[in-house]
């Protein structure tokens, strides 16, 4: 009995382990079965925005003490899409057999003087400054205008008064005033006078002065003004040149703007003989073989000791370059105006330099003035602008930098300036060029092989030098036609230009890219042939056979010629303080 008793027992516990082992999966793995399911029918995802707002004059939130966990706002700002100024790169092509073969050998970009802006260093007028002007929301200044809170108003008075130079105002003051008393009234009202003089452009004399006393502007600028003899007072505006640094790289250093401009059909018509161009910029060197003879004039308007700059000698190199390159008005007198020096933002000038630099153009026969910067509206450079232009002085200038978002910029926005935007070697808008119903015109902006100071060469973009192409082609326009009025010009410039973008005018192109032959045609043949005749390139036209007594070796070169040197380091000497 107690056999069969035990082994009743063991029986019934090896049945119950048998059960148990066959259970225990169902238990263990039947809850995470159901729970997956339910994740796969019902997912729950949580997708950040793809757009962080960031604040960007506050640094990310870094704890020190926990290595490799950076927080949310470092994820973020790694996650920012980079600037399209910042990064901007964009390859030279050139089409194959199409205008001058390249006899230049493969060169490397240089780096240039003037570093890339960031978005946060960025005025309401695409100006760059030395320290952040965006409100707490990342917005472009104008939002801060909008507001009537005090913070939005410190902020837009913040951007205005990084505008302009501080601590100074420009005056004009009474040309009878003799030095002594224009002193006098300075020291009245706690100020220094740092220069004056009598401009004929304007009919007056206009003086340039600074605070001693750390009273607010505005509060020193309505009690000068109320002066009897002060006719009128305002900021000392700030102007910036308008290039682009461009990443090191390499490509073909042949000149498609040649080609997308039509230049040597041109120049078989017209090479800017006898036409005298102003250019207000940084310093040029006028040893450089590209530019041999062609520099008549010299105006220092900063009576500085600097020296040629990259951005002076490259907007000289786009216009009369003649050696190994070709500018557009290969034949153009220039008188080489130095208005920007160096600072730690690259060059800049003033309201009262850049007047200088337009008085002395008007003054000694300029017959088209290049103004290859952009700031503000500035009530005094616009009365030198109207002055110039009742002259009958045709100006010129670059559309800026600032890209998509930036209001139009000065002087190109006045109506009295042919403005000019930028395009690459694909035809397409340089990235950072201002768009805006004042465009006038395009021309290549994008990877333009220029001269540089010390013999040297370089490749650089800006719209900068789309407006100095077109200050040539309006030289070449007034050799074949003398009678041609700042009118004139503009309606054959934009009747003639080649569209691009969406049919018709656009705030891109403007009437579209400039094209130089078409333009020296219409100018030959104004005001008998219509404009728009001549506007389109004739299928299978040929390009005209050149003088064979002119001057054709900026078209042409031995191809043993050496080769040109880049602009090295050693040449941004020129521009440190």
């Amino acid at each position: 009995m107690v056999h069969d008793g035990v082994s009743w027992r063991a029986r019934t516990q090896r049945a119950a382990w048998v059960l148990s082992a066959a259970l225990l999966p169902l238990i263990a793995f039947g809850p995470s079965v159901v729970h997956a399911q339910s994740i796969m029918r019902t997912p729950s995802v949580n997708v950040g925005s793809r757009v962080p707002t960031i604040n960007p004059t506050v640094g990310p939130r870094i704890n020190p003490g926990v290595g490799a966990r950076p927080s949310v706002s470092v994820d973020r700002v790694a996650r920012t899409p980079p600037s399209r100024i910042d990064t901007m790169s964009s390859t030279l092509r050139v089409r194959p057999g199409v205008g001058v073969p390249s006899t230049l050998p493969h060169a490397r970009f240089s780096p240039n003087l003037y570093p890339a802006c960031q978005y946060a260093f960025r005025g309401p007028d695409g100006e760059c400054f030395d320290r952040p002007v965006k409100s707490a929301g990342g917005g472009n200044g104008a939002s801060a205008k909008k507001g009537n809170g005090g913070a939005g108003k410190n902020n837009a008075q913040a951007a205005v008064d990084l505008r302009a130079v501080k601590n100074e105002l420009v005056a004009e003051i009474d040309g009878a005033l003799s030095i002594a008393e224009a002193d006098e009234l300075a020291r009245r009202h706690g100020l220094e006078r740092i220069a004056s003089q009598s401009f004929r452009l304007l009919g007056g004399t206009i003086g340039l002065f600074r605070i001693v006393d750390n009273r607010p502007v505005d509060t020193v600028r309505r009690e000068l003004a109320a002066e009897g003899s002060v006719r009128s007072v305002q900021l000392n505006f700030r102007y910036f040149l308008q290039d682009q640094t461009k990443a090191s790289t390499e490509g073909d250093a042949a000149q498609y703007a040649v080609a997308q401009l039509r230049l040597p059909q041109a120049h078989a018509l017209a090479r800017g003989m006898n036409v005298t161009i102003a250019v207000i910029d940084s310093g040029v060197d006028a040893k450089h073989p590209e530019l041999a003879n062609s520099v008549a004039d010299t105006f220092d308007a900063l009576v500085s000791k600097e020296g040629p700059h990259t951005h002076g000698t490259g907007i000289a190199g786009a216009i009369v370059a003649h050696a190994k390159l070709m500018g557009s008005a290969p034949e153009a007198r220039l008188i080489a105006i130095r208005a920007f020096g160096a600072s730690s933002k690259g060059a800049e000038s003033t309201s009262y330099v850049i007047l200088r630099g337009l008085d002395y153009a008007a003054e000694h026969g300029a017959q088209i003035i290049n103004m290859s910067f952009a700031g503000p509206k500035d009530p005094l450079i616009e009365r030198g602008i109207a002055a110039t232009a009742a002259r009958g002085i045709l100006m010129v200038a670059a559309a800026g930098n600032a890209g998509a978002k930036s209001q139009p910029l000065y002087p190109a926005a006045n109506p009295n300036v042919i403005a000019v935007s930028g395009t690459d070697a694909q035809e397409k808008l340089f990235a950072a060029s201002n768009r805006g119903n004042h465009i006038a015109v395009a021309a290549p902006g994008a990877d333009i092989f220029l001269p540089a100071p010390d013999d040297k060469y370089q490749i650089t973009s800006g719209t900068s030098f789309s407006a100095a192409y077109v200050s040539g082609v309006a030289a070449l326009m007034l050799e074949r036609n003398p009678a041609l009025k700042p009118g004139d010009v503009r309606t054959i410039l934009t009747k003639t230009a080649r569209d691009l973008g969406t049919p018709g005018r656009d705030d891109q192109f403007g009437a579209g890219e400039a094209d130089a032959f078409a333009a020296v045609t219409a100018a030959a043949a104004a005001p008998a042939v219509p404009l728009a005749s001549v506007s389109d390139k004739p299928a299978g036209e040929k390009t005209p056979t050149p003088d064979p007594t002119a001057d054709n070796t900026s078209v042409s070169r031995a191809l043993n010629d050496g080769p040109p040197s880049i602009a090295s380091d050693k040449s941004t000497a020129n521009a440190a303080k």
